[in-house]
């Protein structure tokens, strides 16, 4: 055990154990420097330890993924987990233990000297639990002397016990590290370790064919010359038995390599729609959204499978292409077979543009369909019946003609290359058997190298096809793709959180000469305007509809940039504190039409500005609030509490329910500066009063926008 506490890290070194052990996986290239505040600073406080280590990960281009270890599912974290940060100790003696990776029953801790060093398991959950345990060991060695248990069983029992009892219990709080959705490319096939899969799929592919090549050389060679004695049949039977465990290596290499390379797309594209621009989310019409979400699951499919597909038609063309040049036609058949590719890809490649124009079209019917249902009342309302479906017919036409050009791509991609080839083939070696220029052995060789070049182009044409496919879906979602990776600034690692008091003479927010415009060519809609805005302030911010209020609103939470001006947080612009870190400080409750009740708990409505899960104290702090706004007739109506599902699927809230909710969820964040627009507009004069008097007790500092 004092071995085992020699390899954890200080909290003054905790930066070090963040940048080492991310160097160690082979998410970054090299350490860097990172402070780390005093570990006085951080008092018994686990959210801003782990605020800390998450902001500073991220600082190095990696996630820190908070996880729960409870006491029964411990020792599994530890064999299945890394590299990840568990901490030892709580408070001011925290010390952390850095895990590389688990693997063969070891795991392997970088210490502080930076090195690897190989333990049990089971020791480091006995360090980790080691406070947990010492509150009940004594009492259960007591019954175990009591039950005269035996010495070589006591220890397994004492275990059992204490997992049954502490199972549930939180030993101590762990951070998984991982490269981010929108990191590279490189980064995120080693995290997958696609690489090896591949190189294992396309090895055991490799000798399986030549396996079976062999193996019909054998029978075929026996069968020319007459041996076809026991030694050979047994030789051509052994290889062939030695297909099946190399196709099932083949088929789990795929399995396991598409699975984990469609895994690492979809959280890629989900992380690019988090990431979109909320404008151009709202200026899109459903059929783009809908059509973008359908597109993505074909790209996984057909480029997985198109890709797999396509190399492994290389490396058997090329196969076909050596046994060939050893037959009767030799040099003739190789260059017939180059040719066919090369006209293979080429009908591919018209298919790949006509494909491509389909497509559009269908899109466009699409769209244009899913938008008119969408809006059909209002076309009723407002256009005559007589041109609803105006320009239909033409759009129908043009679909359909080219769909009849789409087809007839595919008809020649499909049938006319690989039967091409086998015409071709067999016309090319015709001479040479009416002249007898070749020996049967040859010809057999030739004919075997034409189907094993037919099966190939086969494979090809449908690589070909597949991976036509999945270009044409990828115009689709690549803003989704690309957007993961755009970077809104840096955050710097933050030290314990300090809200500046009331009355302190620097602003906590301010805006000097801000404009901003929605469209290049518009007018703006603010234009050289100026806030400052100071700790415990309590603003009223009122002007007509369409003056600019709910903009200046999403400008001040970092929802949109500014075309010009400078906008500043405790000092800072955005890009040097970071766009997370200005969110956690700036919050706001947006107008009615844009705040949502998602279909989950009424708690997770609450606390999804804040750790996840919550503890039993943001429970409890979550259910005095909501009593406070006057919100403690509904929990006590809902069957499960907080813990009852809400939304669409759920149970319903009236409008005053769902203004207070949105109200709960901006102040349980906790920020520096909370921003209301038209969150009263919904509630009654009592409930109004109540409201105001709880937003004003609990917010720092208050913004609130209102019509006159």
């Amino acid at each position: 055990m004092d071995e085992l506490r020699g390899l954890l890290w200080p909290a003054e070194r905790l930066g070090d154990a963040i940048a080492a052990l991310a160097r160690q996986a082979g998410f970054v290239a090299r350490t860097a420097e990172i402070g780390v505040p005093p570990s006085s600073d951080w008092g018994d406080g686990s959210e801003a330890i782990g605020l800390w280590i998450e902001t500073a990960a991220r600082n190095l281009g990696v996630e820190a993924v908070p996880a729960d270890a409870a006491y029964s599912d411990v020792e599994k974290l530890i064999r299945q987990g890394g590299p990840c940060l568990l901490q030892v100790g709580s408070g001011g003696e925290s010390r952390f233990l850095a895990l590389a990776r688990s693997r063969w029953g070891r795991a392997s801790v970088l210490g502080p000297d930076l090195e690897l060093h190989e333990r049990d398991p089971r020791a480091i959950r006995s360090l980790i639990s080691s406070d947990l345990e010492s509150r009940f060991g004594a009492e259960v060695d007591l019954v175990l002397r009591q039950a005269e248990v035996p010495e070589n069983r006591r220890r397994r029992a004492r275990q059992a016990i204490l997992s049954e009892r502490l199972g549930p219990a939180r030993v101590t709080n762990c951070w998984l590290l991982a490269m981010p959705p929108g990191g590279s490319i490189r980064a995120l096939a080693r995290q997958a370790r696609l690489a090896r899969y591949l190189a294992l799929l396309l090895g055991c592919h490799i000798l399986q064919y030549l396996a079976w090549i062999v193996s019909w050389f054998l029978i075929g060679k026996g069968a020319l010359e007459g041996r076809l004695d026991p030694g050979w049949l047994l030789a051509w039977a052994l290889l062939l038995v030695s297909l099946v465990p190399l196709r099932m290596l083949v088929t789990w290499a795929q399995g396991m390599f598409s699975l984990r390379a469609g895994a690492a797309l979809k959280q890629r594209l989900l992380y690019g729609v988090l990431k979109l621009d909320p404008d151009v989310t709202r200026h899109q019409g459903i059929g783009q959204l809908l059509g973008r979400v359908l597109e993505s699951e074909a790209v996984e499919s057909l480029a997985l499978n198109g890709g797999i597909g396509g190399a492994l038609a290389a490396l058997e063309l090329v196969v076909s292409g050596i046994i060939l040049a050893l037959g009767a036609a030799g040099r003739l058949h190789v260059g017939l077979l180059v040719v066919t590719v090369a006209i293979t890809v080429l009908l591919g490649w018209r298919y790949f543009h006509r494909a491509d124009r389909w497509t559009g079209a269908r899109l466009a019917l699409t769209h244009d369909l899913v938008e008119k249902m969408i809006g059909h009342r209002t076309r009723i309302a407002q256009e005559p019946r007589a041109l609803w479906h105006e320009g239909e017919d033409q759009a129908l036409d043009h679909y359909l003609a080219l769909s009849q050009e789409m087809d007839r791509g595919a008809t020649q991609l499909v049938a006319l290359a690989p039967r091409g080839w086998l015409v071709a083939s067999l016309v090319a070696i015709t001479p040479a058997f009416v002249l007898g220029e070749g020996s049967p052995a040859s010809f057999a060789v030739s004919l075997g190298g034409i189907l094993l070049a037919l099966q190939a182009l086969r494979r090809l044409v449908g690589g070909l096809w597949q991976v036509a496919g999945a270009i044409i879906a990828w115009k689709q979602i690549a803003p989704l793709f690309h957007a993961a990776s755009a970077q809104y600034g840096t955050s710097a690692p933050l030290t314990a959180p300090r809200r500046p008091g009331p009355g302190d003479a620097h602003p906590v927010l301010e805006a000097h000469d801000i404009v901003f415009r929605y469209r290049e060519s518009g007018e703006p809609v603010l234009k050289g305007c100026s806030l400052h805005v100071r700790s415990g302030d309590r603003l009223l911010l009122e002007g007509p509809s369409g003056g600019g209020k709910s903009t200046l609103a999403s400008l001040l939470v970092g929802l949109r940039s500014p075309e010009s001006g400078l906008l500043f947080l405790h000092g800072l612009d955005r890009p040097s504190i970071g766009a997370e870190a200005w969110r956690r400080a700036v919050v706001a409750a947006p107008q009615f039409h844009e705040n949502h009740v998602f279909t989950e708990t009424f708690a997770f409505n609450l606390l999804m500005g804040r750790r996840w899960p919550p503890e039993m104290e943001d429970l409890e702090e979550a259910d005095a609030l909501c009593r406070e706004l006057g919100l403690g007739p509904l929990l006590d109506r809902m069957p499960a509490g907080l813990l009852q599902m809400v939304g669409e699927t759920g149970w319903q809230l009236s409008h005053g329910e769902r203004s207070r909710l949105y109200l709960s969820r901006a102040l349980l964040q906790k920020a520096d500066v909370v921003v209301l627009d038209e969150s009263f507009a919904a509630l009654d004069p009592e409930n109004l009063e109540r409201c105001l008097h709880t937003v004003l007790e609990r917010a720092p500092t208050l913004v609130v926008i209102a019509h006159p």
